[in-house]
């Protein structure tokens, strides 16, 4: 059984849900999120509150069960506060600039990198050294982070690079020379 499909995750006002068939659809005041449920998962939506349970019992249902209400309650907290990412460059000369609905990276090659942010994404450039990305979809915020991570991932000699706001960069030694 599992257990984080038998809490009923509660709706909070502002926020609809419209089940139809295994098509749900979330509207808060941060958008619109939309998920097709598996088939072995039935949603109820009563008063104020989301409900799943197994309709088809197979060998990976309860993994199913926990995974689409985890899914569910992700979507009514993405519409209604919505989700962010802190990222933070590292490194002399390393900044970034922002470009309407994307940002420019210096990190460090021959030409500053540009990346693009998908339709539901809001990228900030707080200061020179600091991105926030953010969104109403949990997942599409995490991957955006992780793509621009993923420009210049943080080296373990000096640290430089794109890490995410309070990562720990595991240093090595190095090159110890002869005395």
């Amino acid at each position: 059984m599992s257990r984080l499909g038998k809490k009923p995750i509660e709706i909070p006002t502002g926020v609809t849900v419209n089940v139809d068939g295994a098509l749900v659809t979330v509207k808060g005041p941060k958008g619109e999120l939309k998920y097709e449920v598996r088939p072995e998962i039935g949603v109820k939506v009563e008063s104020n509150s989301i409900t799943t349970e197994i309709i088809r019992d197979t060998k990976s249902a309860n993994a199913y069960w926990g995974l689409v209400s985890s899914l569910l309650n992700n979507m009514v907290k993405g519409v209604n506060e919505g989700f962010s990412k802190k990222l933070e460059l590292v490194g002399v000369g390393y900044r970034a600039k922002a470009l309407g609905n994307g940002v420019s990276l210096s990190v460090g090659y021959s030409h500053p990198v540009e990346f693009s942010a998908p339709e539901g994404i809001k990228i900030d450039v707080v200061d020179n050294q600091n991105i926030t990305i953010s969104g109403a979809d949990k997942q599409l915020v995490g991957l955006v982070a992780a793509n621009i991570r993923k420009i210049r991932k943080p080296e373990p000699y000096k640290g430089k690079g794109i890490k995410y706001a309070g990562e720990v960069v595991r240093r090595k030694a190095g090159k110890s020379g002869k005395a």
